[in-house]
């Protein structure tokens, strides 16, 4: 049993890290902040993204990582961890002091029915498996 569908996710979403980290450094640089957010709305909303992006990664990466081991079904998988992806990236579309609210929302829901569903049915296969 391979990782091939955790390690594609990992490494798109470790992309992704990497662009919202760096759009923190370049808020960082233009406001001239070194530490916190210098009450800077535009930066404290980099920072949130960023910060949510880190919260929500980790334990999708953990269940999908152990569905795969556990002979979860690949195609479902693959769907579940592209609709992350994607639930992610409306996430951060919806940050910002002037940004529209619906793809932020789009995106906290997709993300919980993703964890919550890979949850479920990592509970399904531990007891059963």
């Amino acid at each position: 049993m391979d990782l091939s569908i955790t390690l594609a996710t990992a490494s798109i979403l470790g992309l992704i890290l990497l662009w919202l980290s760096s759009r923190v450094i370049g808020g960082r640089v233009q406001g001239e902040v070194l530490i916190g957010d210098g009450d800077d709305q535009a930066l404290i909303f980099k920072i949130r993204s960023h910060a949510n992006f880190t919260e929500y990664v980790p334990i999708f990466l953990i269940i999908l990582a152990g569905l795969e081991l556990s002979g979860g079904h690949r195609l479902a998988l693959i769907v579940i961890a592209a609709v992350f992806v994607v639930s992610r990236l409306l996430h951060v579309a919806g940050m910002g002091p002037d940004a529209n609210l619906k793809p932020r929302q789009a995106g906290t829901i997709g993300s919980f029915t993703c964890i919550g569903t890979a949850s479920l049915y990592g509970l399904y296969l531990g007891l059963m498996g």
